[in-house]
């Protein structure tokens, strides 16, 4: 219930800010608008904990390699 609340006060906000920003005549541009910007950010979030994830990966791989070494010796 609490996420559902969230989401609503960000599309209240988000279609303030696109009928402020933009001469738009009809509620279902706006909506669509809100919709693309969210689909967007789901998008960017999955693509920046991709990228995260890589990073992480390498960082272990490194770790792992050195822990080879040292215990090698």
């Amino acid at each position: 219930e609490e996420g559902l609340r969230s989401a609503s006060k960000k599309i209240d906000a988000m279609i303030k800010q696109f009928e402020q920003s933009y001469a738009v005549r009809d509620k279902q541009d706006v909506l669509a608008m809100c919709a693309l910007q969210f689909a967007a950010q789901v998008e960017q979030k999955q693509i920046n904990s991709s990228q995260d994830n890589e990073t992480n990966i390498a960082r272990l791989q490194n770790l792992d390699k050195k822990l080879s070494e040292l215990l090698s010796k």
